[in-house]
């Protein structure tokens, strides 16, 4: 599926509270991957889950745009309500990171930044081999 409103495209960067690594896993993935899809109001593009943090670049699915916080507050809350570890709760760092992208380039350059993070990481070889990267829906840039 392709989306985009205008160039409205989003990099975000969400952290777990004191970054401990609770995220690069089936489990929390999946969790992570619902609450994204239940939270339709914004849209998903390319993501990389890493162990304490979430990369992701992401657009507005509504017009006007709902705001930015509301959507990472409701799928933190879903992932945090559906988290099986009740004692590793609070989840979430409170605040996050965003940038608007603001043009086709910087959205290659983010991504190429993002996908290469578990290889800077040591996590695996080469960026192709980590599990849990992905990219839900296609966030086409439309040049004004």
């Amino acid at each position: 599926m392709q989306l985009g409103f205008g160039s409205i495209i989003i990099f975000l960067t969400v952290c777990t509270r004191h970054r401990k690594p609770l995220l690069a896993n089936e489990e929390a993935a999946h969790l992570i991957l619902e609450s994204w899809q239940a939270a339709n109001f914004w849209r998903v593009g390319r993501y990389v889950i890493m162990p304490d943090h979430i990369h992701l670049l992401c657009a507005p699915n509504t017009f006007p745009p709902q705001p930015l916080k509301k959507w990472i507050e409701y799928w933190r809350n879903q992932v945090t309500r559906a988290w099986p570890h009740r004692a590793q709760i609070p989840i979430w760092q409170r605040e996050f990171w965003d940038r608007q992208l603001r043009r086709s380039e910087s959205y290659a350059e983010k991504w190429e930044y993002v996908v290469n993070n578990p290889v800077r990481h040591g996590y695996v070889p080469r960026a192709k081999d980590w599990p849990y990267q992905g990219e839900l829906y296609v966030l086409e840039w439309h040049d004004r």
